[in-house]
């Protein structure tokens, strides 16, 4: 018998992004929301759980300890529409204060149809909670929320684990100006965000000595080829997290170790690399607590409240629309 040969898919918004952030000389890049295929998104998981990796910890455990405030402060939604939902295993105590005042409709969004398979899982156990995946663009995925929305229904967009902090400052403006023009009167935004900390401390957490973020960072060579018919040899690339104090982020870069050329069959392309040239895979910008309610009053959306995270340096702050 004669091995089928693999059928590739070019027109997808993956096959699109690949051949404009890799079909340049230099200054290439990659969309991070890439990373969460299947793999990436299991990787992740397990970055959550290592010990120089507190962003998560500290995220879920603001959650926890502010879970009943938040909810009424944000005067007792009952639909919740997370924007990168993951396994939305934090969210539960969130839901959890929510249902304590009536029945929930909880609605994740997220490009990966894994994660909103173990996302539904996870909190199907639930009582008074209706679970509905929407699997979209974070926009398109608001958008389509609206059609689940009952006349009178208050609600509050979850945007957890400082997600915002892939996005530059003018992107993040613009972006909370998007989702402020989708929410009503009486609506809220839940907004996560990481904090500035030292350099030596952020630089651990996005390369850690287990090697589980470099494999989180490889995989999206591996994802291009089993997506698109790539010849990416991981081997020739590493890993790399740098700090950027001017725009106080982390930067994840894959450097080429050496002058390579990687051909990419479902998209007809040649990609070059000299030695040491990088793939931007991943910003993740850091905030002041302060610079957060500006952020927001920038997009249209007036602080309510925020709790702190000491010990890593976390917030989640309430946003209200103006």
């Amino acid at each position: 018998m004669f091995a089928t040969a693999p059928v590739f898919t070019p027109d997808t918004a993956f096959a699109r992004d690949v051949a404009t952030g890799l079909n340049r000389e230099r200054g290439k890049f990659m969309h991070a929301s890439w990373l969460y295929d299947e793999i990436g998104s299991a990787l992740f998981d397990v970055i959550t759980l290592l010990p120089e990796y507190g962003l998560t910890r500290a995220d879920t455990s603001l959650l926890a300890s502010a879970a009943g405030e938040i909810v009424r402060a944000a005067d007792r939604p009952r639909l919740f529409v997370e924007l990168g939902s993951g396994s939305g295993a934090k969210t539960r105590t969130i839901l959890d204060a929510a249902v304590r005042c009536g029945p929930v409709t909880y609605l994740p969004i997220d490009i990966s149809c894994a994660a909103l398979d173990r996302c539904a899982k996870t909190l199907s156990s639930m009582n008074a909670v209706r679970v509905e995946p929407i699997e979209a663009t974070y926009l398109d995925g608001i958008q389509l929320a609206a059609n689940h929305r009952r006349a009178g229904e208050r609600a509050m967009i979850l945007f957890l684990g400082s997600t915002i902090g892939n996005f530059s400052r003018t992107q993040a403006a613009s972006f909370l100006r998007q989702v402020r023009s989708h929410m009503r009167p009486g609506d809220s935004l839940l907004l996560g965000a990481d904090l500035v900390k030292s350099r030596e401390r952020l630089l651990l957490a996005y390369d850690d000595p287990t090697g589980v973020t470099a494999a989180f960072n490889l995989n999206l060579l591996a994802r291009i080829n089993r997506e698109l018919g790539g010849h990416f040899d991981l081997v020739q690339f590493a890993h790399e997290a740098r700090w950027n104090d001017r725009w106080s982020r982390v930067e994840m870069h894959l450097r080429s170790r050496i002058a390579q050329q990687v051909r990419i069959d479902a998209l007809d392309l040649t990609v070059s690399f000299s030695p040491g040239e990088t793939i931007w895979t991943e910003s993740s910008h850091k905030f002041r607590a302060e610079d957060i309610a500006r952020l927001g009053a920038r997009a249209g959306w007036a602080c309510a409240r925020q709790w702190v995270d000491r010990e890593w340096g976390f917030a989640e702050t309430l946003f209200q629309p103006k």
